[in-house]
Parts: C-alpha cells; sequence; structure tokens
C-alpha cells in the first residue's frame, strides 16, 4: 500500500516492496529483494538481488547495495574469482550516502544496524558487521569480515584493515589507518591507530 513506484525504476522478479516505498527513476531493485515499510531509493540507487531492507531506509543516488564482494584467490599461477553468494541485510532506519558500495558476504549475510548513517563514497567490504547507530564519514574504507559495534564512529578517509573487532563507542579519526582490534570506548587518530 502506498508505494509509488517511478518511471524507469526496476523491480525484479519476486521482490517484496513494504508500505509506502518510494524508488524514484532509474532505481535497480534486483530478484528476490525484501524491502521494509517507507524505504526511500533515489534515482540511480541499485539494490542486487537477495538484499534485505528493514523499515525507513534511505538509499542515495547511485549507492550500490549487494555487489560482490573482492574475493579473489591463487591457483596454478591464475587468479579465480571467489563466488560470493551471501547477501546484504541493512536494519531499520539505516542511511546510505551517494555512491556508497556495501558487498554482499561470500557467505552469511554483510550486516548494518539500526539507525547506523553512512556517508558518500564509503566502501564497506563483504562479511562486514557494523553495529547500532553508528557514524561513517565520506572516503572511509573497511575492509572484509570486520565486526564493529555500536556507536562506532569513524571520520573521513579512514581505512580499517580486515577481520578486525573494534568496540561498542569508539571513534577513530580522520585519515587513521587501523590494523589491529580496538576495546570498547578508545578515541584516537594516526596510521598506525
Amino acid at each position: 500500500d502506498g508505494c509509488s513506484i517511478h518511471p524507469h525504476a526496476h523491480v525484479g522478479a519476486r521482490s517484496v516492496l513494504g508500505d509506502g516505498c518510494l524508488p524514484f527513476p532509474g532505481t535497480y531493485i534486483g530478484e528476490d529483494c525484501i524491502l521494509g515499510k517507507n524505504c526511500t531509493l533515489y534515482s540511480n540507487a541499485v539494490i542486487l538481488a537477495g538484499v534485505e531492507l528493514g523499515d525507513n531506509c534511505v538509499i542515495n543516488p547511485g549507492a550500490v547495495i549487494g555487489t560482490d564482494g573482492f574475493g579473489f584467490q591463487r591457483f596454478g599461477g591464475d587468479m579465480h574469482k571467489v563466488p560470493q553468494i551471501g547477501t546484504v541485510r541493512l536494519s531499520n532506519g539505516v542511511d546510505i550516502g551517494a555512491n556508497t558500495c556495501i558487498d554482499r558476504s561470500t557467505l552469511g549475510a554483510t550486516t548494518i544496524g539500526a539507525d547506523t548513517k553512512i556517508d558518500n563514497l564509503v566502501q564497506v567490504g563483504h562479511n562486514v558487521s557494523l553495529g547500532e547507530q553508528c557514524l561513517i564519514i565520506s572516503q572511509v574504507g573497511i575492509a572484509g569480515s570486520t565486526k564493529a559495534g555500536d556507536r562506532v564512529v569513524m571520520a573521513g578517509q579512514a581505512g580499517i584493515a580486515g577481520h578486525l573487532k573494534i568496540g561498542d563507542d569508539v571513534t577513530i579519526g580522520p585519515q587513521a589507518g587501523v590494523a589491529k582490534d580496538i576495546p570498547s570506548g578508545v578515541s584516537g587518530s594516526g596510521s598506525p591507530f
């Protein structure tokens, strides 16, 4: 009820849009997606197959949710792509900035917690988990399989290595280079962090 699907928006087979969803012109929603109530997808936002959005999510122009994770393996002298067969799950109230990319997981799900806000031009790698009410500022890059707790702030251009654990209430300053786990409540910057 109350959806308004604009011209040139694509909704794939078996996808379900909750009440009040608003896909603007040029939006692409792949097959088997689930969108909660009152989601707004601005022009040229891309939601690839099997992605799930909670209620009241906002996806800004050019954002891509559910692209393949960057998974490759050398074998016999050649590079081979590792299939990325997982998904992405956004909880309620998540806001994704323009031209941000969130990769689907290799297996399982890349997850973004409730009320987390992600700025423009951010890269979230496969299998990443962000907690609730995080603020991820422009040009942050989070490598695969990193797990961050609730209310984490990552300031502009911070780079987060893969397979790390970042606790609750952590603030990472601009242009920080994070290469090790960070316990809850820590604030800092620099490279290395």
